[in-house]
C-alpha cells in the first residue's frame, strides 16, 4: 500500500526540492512554490513572457506578476494528507483541549486522532467527546501516524472550498483557465469553457507532479555523477601534473649536471688554449725583442 514516503514525491517543488510552500499552477500544470516562482522571474517585468523551468512554456506576467498564479489544491490536498501520515501523536498536541500552547512541555493531552470534517486533531477523552455528540459522532476519524494508505488519505479529506465563494466545493476543472472552480464560478464565468469534473484530472495532475519530481531527481542524479567523474578527472589530473613536475625536475637536474660538466670541459679547454696562445705570443714577442736589440748593436758597430 502507499503510504507517506510516496506523497514526498508530489509534495516537494522541483525547484527547491523541499515541502511546497503556497503551491501555484502554472499554465503549463506545472507547479511550484510561490517564492520559488518569483525568485525564477524576479527579473520580469509585467508583460514579459516567461519560460517554466521544467517544460519551457512560456506564459505572459500579469499586473501582479506571479500572484495572480491559481493556487493548486490537489498539492495542499496531498500537503495535509502527509502531514497526517507523517505526524507522531507524542508531538502533536490536541487542538480542542490544549489551546494555542508552543511549548511541548506545556501540552498536558496529545492528538491521538484527526477529525476530517472538524479538521482538527483530537486526544482520546475528546476523542470520546466527539463520539458521543450527535451532531459529530458520525464525523471520519483517522489515526495520526498510523501507516494509512494514499488512497485511504484521500478519500477522508475534506472537500475544498471556492476562494471567490467560501460555501461552494471545488467540483470542476477549466482546462482553459487551468483552475479548479465551484458551480457558481462556472454558470458565471466558465460556462463555454471545456470543463471536467475534478476527480477525473485528479490523477492526472498526480501522475504529472510525481513525473516532474522524478525528472528533477534524475537531473540531479545525473549531476550529481557529473560531478563526481569531473571530481576525479581533476584528482587524475593533479596526480598526473605532480608526477610530470617530478619527472621535469629530474630531467633538468640531469641536463644541468651535463651542462655543468661540459662547461666545465669547454672551460678546461678554453684555459689550455689560452695558456698555449699566451705561450706562443710571450715566445714571439722575445724573438722580436731579440731581432730588435742585435739589429741596434749592429748599427753602433758599424
Amino acid at each position: 500500500m502507499a503510504t507517506a514516503k510516496q506523497l514526498d514525491d508530489i509534495t516537494e517543488c522541483p525547484i527547491c526540492t523541499e515541502v511546497y510552500t503556497d503551491p501555484r499552477v502554472l499554465p503549463c500544470v506545472h507547479t511550484y512554490c510561490l517564492k520559488c516562482i518569483e525568485a525564477w522571474s524576479k527579473d520580469k517585468q509585467p508583460g514579459d513572457e516567461v519560460a517554466c523551468p521544467l517544460c519551457r512554456k512560456e506564459f505572459t506576467l500579469s499586473s501582479n506578476r506571479v500572484g495572480d498564479l491559481p493556487k493548486n489544491f490537489f498539492v495542499a490536498k496531498f500537503l495535509q494528507m502527509k502531514e497526517l501520515s507523517t505526524v507522531e501523536s507524542k508531538t502533536s498536541p490536541c487542538k480542542a483541549c490544549s489551546g494555542d500552547e508552543e511549548s511541548e512541555s506545556q501540552v498536558q493531552n496529545v492528538a491521538s486522532v484527526y477529525c476530517v470534517e472538524c479538521q482538527m486533531k483530537l486526544c482520546e477523552i475528546c476523542e470520546r467527546g466527539h463520539k458521543a455528540i450527535k451532531l459529530t459522532r458520525s464525523h471520519k476519524l483517522i489515526k495520526i501516524g498510523e501507516q494509512t494508505s494514499v488512497e485511504t488519505l484521500y478519500q477522508s479529506m475534506p472537500p475544498s472550498y471556492c476562494d471567490q465563494h467560501e460555501d461552494e466545493n471545488l467540483k470542476i476543472y477549466c482546462f482553459e483557465c487551468k483552475m479548479a472552480i465551484c458551480m457558481i464560478c462556472y454558470i458565471e464565468l466558465h460556462s463555454s469553457h471545456k470543463c471536467s469534473d475534478i476527480n477525473k484530472v485528479d490523477d492526472d495532475f498526480r501522475k504529472q507532479m510525481t513525473s516532474d519530481v522524478g525528472n528533477v531527481v534524475a537531473g540531479v542524479e545525473k549531476c550529481r555523477e557529473m560531478l563526481e567523474s569531473l571530481e576525479k578527472e581533476k584528482n587524475d589530473f593533479n596526480e598526473q601534473v605532480a608526477k610530470t613536475g617530478i619527472e621535469i625536475d629530474k630531467k633538468a637536474e640531469q641536463l644541468k649536471q651535463m651542462i655543468d660538466v661540459h662547461k666545465e670541459k669547454l672551460m678546461n679547454e678554453l684555459s689550455s688554449m689560452k695558456q698555449k696562445r699566451m705561450k706562443k705570443i710571450e715566445s714571439l714577442r722575445e724573438e722580436i725583442e731579440t731581432v730588435v736589440v742585435n739589429g741596434k748593436l749592429q748599427e753602433v758597430r758599424g
